[in-house]
């Protein structure tokens, strides 16, 4: 009984650990190249006033974005990202930064732009966990 106990105590902490949105913790998505990672907003802050060539790439809808945006963003809707990557985002080894509402939709992006070849990609998850400035209308 205490075995089970212990197992599920740690299995608790493991999920509270996994899902925090620790400051300054960079999470490597395992067996990708070390240019295709999940960030903080901290860090992607960070990146965005450190790098003078980067792409802040939006994955949202168009209602969203016009609702509400960081500064600098391009929009390119997740769902149409593989059609549009390569007329839109023509250098693959540039650093994008790429968020959505919560970070289902980047994390897609994330793999969409992966699997057509692009080494530099920072996936921060969503706008509601953006503690900085945003536009909106």
């Amino acid at each position: 009984m205490t075995n089970i106990l212990c197992t599920l105590t740690l299995g608790l902490l493991f999920l509270l650990t996994a899902c925090s949105n620790d400051i300054g913790t960079t999470y490597d998505i395992g067996g990708t190249p070390p240019g295709i990672q999940t960030i903080t907003a901290t860090e992607a802050h960070r990146i965005m006033y450190n790098t003078y060539d980067f792409i802040l790439l939006d994955v949202r809808t168009i209602p969203e974005f016009e609702e509400r945006r960081i500064e600098g963003a391009i929009l390119i809707p997740y769902n149409e990202l593989a059609a549009r990557a390569d007329i839109e985002l023509s250098d693959k080894n540039t650093t994008i930064l790429i968020y959505c509402q919560s970070g289902r939709r980047s994390a897609i992006a994330l793999s969409i732009l992966a699997e057509l070849g692009y080494t530099s990609l920072y996936d921060f998850g969503g706008i509601i966990n953006w503690p900085f400035e945003t536009i909106s209308n």
